[in-house]
């Protein structure tokens, strides 16, 4: 299958504002977003709300990880006050969040929390309001204190802690994308076999069977908001991390696993337009199609590591008689 990776725009809020402190020596966004493990499955947290990511995965699992592969690090920061934000970006620009997107009143039609998360960079605090690079399209934006200490706070995103910022970004490892890459396929494994320390609410679904569901809430109407957070938000993402995926893959050498998270994006990409002009069959159909490839993606995943660990288990005896 014919595989073109994706430039444009989307919400890639955290990678992007990752690539944003990195700066020159940053990887490719699709590197980050990628190296988080999140785009390895799909979860239909409570039974109600999909996202085209690894069961019992949220963003903040995955950033210590990716920065780990990338070969940065940073310090981490929970419970901040203003005034340490203000300190700290004197010094330089600051990560921060999650934040609740609804809180951002600069973006148009945001008026109060709507259990969107969000993250920025922080370029300087006055005391009355705070000047961001907000990724969702919105550089130099101003932001009124009272509303961004709203966002900060979080208290309507389901993960992390309020008042969360990050500081002190350096390189520590000089390390390619490709092997970048390859270092988090143990725990992309993993979260396609749906292993999380992560308490879900009952009635959570992943992989096939989350998918499976969902094409079933779809064809009995895709009722009380699904349809919205689908067309809006979840299949944009969830297309953009798996085209990156697929690249990523390729680039790493997983040839055959790279061949089936193109063919996932595809089919997430596939459901965009029957989800906005109401074709609900044909989005279930999409879903059904999409319901294997997870068990599949695992599978070559696991075979190509397999190969991988053979070659260089025989390199390393080649080497010892060599020595002998």
């Amino acid at each position: 299958m014919y595989h073109h990776p994706y430039v444009g725009s989307g919400p890639y809020c955290y990678a992007n504002a990752f690539a944003m402190l990195l700066g020159p020596a940053s990887p490719s966004t699709a590197v980050i977003e990628v190296a988080t493990t999140g785009p390895f499955g799909m979860q239909l947290i409570g039974g109600r709300t999909a996202y085209f990511d690894a069961y019992g995965w949220n963003p903040e699992q995955g950033f210590d990880q990716a920065l780990a592969a990338i070969g940065w690090a940073s310090d981490t920061h929970r419970g901040a006050t203003l005034d340490q934000l203000r300190d700290a970006a004197a010094e330089g620009p600051v990560w921060v969040g999650p934040l609740e997107m609804g809180h951002l009143r600069h973006q148009p039609e945001m008026n109060g929390p709507i259990g969107a998360d969000h993250f920025v960079v922080v370029l300087d605090v006055s005391p009355t309001r705070v000047l961001v690079h907000d990724p969702q399209g919105y550089p130099y934006a101003e932001v009124p204190v009272e509303d961004f200490l709203a966002a900060w706070e979080a208290t309507t995103v389901d993960y992390g802690s309020p008042y969360t910022m990050r500081t002190g970004f350096r390189k520590v490892a000089d390390v390619s994308d490709a092997d970048a890459i390859r270092a988090i396929v143990p725990a992309a494994i993993d979260r396609l076999g749906m292993v999380t320390d992560t308490p879900m609410p009952p009635g959570s679904l992943g992989n096939g069977v989350a998918a499976e569901r969902l094409a079933a809430m779809v064809e009995a109407g895709a009722g009380e908001g699904v349809r919205e957070h689908l067309m809006w938000f979840a299949i944009r993402v969830g297309a953009r991390r798996l085209a990156d995926t697929a690249d990523c893959l390729r680039l790493a050498g997983f040839e055959g696993a790279a061949e089936v998270a193109a063919r996932q994006a595809r089919l997430v990409g596939s459901l965009q337009h029957p989800m906005v002009v109401g074709d609900l069959p044909r989005a279930a159909a999409a879903l059904r199609s999409l319901a294997p490839t997870y068990d599949e993606l695992r599978d070559q995943l696991v075979a190509f590591a397999a190969r991988v660990d053979a070659v260089a288990s025989t390199t390393l005896v080649d080497q010892r008689s060599a020595s002998r």
